[in-house]
């Protein structure tokens, strides 16, 4: 049986949709980056634009995991639970520095979307089991 002849699971939905949630958010934040950007001192320009640019391949790197997860691919699994811990360190650290709140929903949908691509239902869909 291939992964073509299994319904895909709640759970792998499920990850796909809060990765296309989490590639929307980091689009957004690339735009309001970029209107910093434009409102920026001329002194601070290179940092903020660089700062820019890695929002927006971030987003287009979690669109790209999200599109392949979509696509049952199973190779797209790991770089779906990297950037997962990767965004679980990011709210670690706004836990530290702040906002709380922020910190704690980041390390929340993290650690579900990390859980989702890891259980069972999602391993048989993507071919994996």
């Amino acid at each position: 049986m291939t992964p073509a002849d299994v319904a895909s699971p709640v759970t792998l939905l499920w990850a796909v949709r809060l990765l296309f949630a989490q590639a929307t958010a980091l689009a957004a934040l690339t735009a309001y980056l970029i209107y910093l950007d434009l409102t920026a001192a001329p002194d601070a320009l290179g940092v903020a634009i660089s700062l820019t640019v890695f929002a927006a391949l971030g987003a287009g790197a979690v669109y790209l995991v999200a599109r392949a997860l979509a696509r049952r691919a199973g190779r797209a699994r790991g770089p779906a639970v990297v950037i997962q811990l990767f965004i679980l360190a990011t709210g670690g650290f706004l836990l530290n520095v702040g906002p709380v709140w922020l910190g704690v929903l980041l390390m929340a949908i993290s650690a579900l979307v990390g859980l989702l691509c890891v259980l069972p239902p999602t391993n048989k869909a993507l071919g994996l089991d």
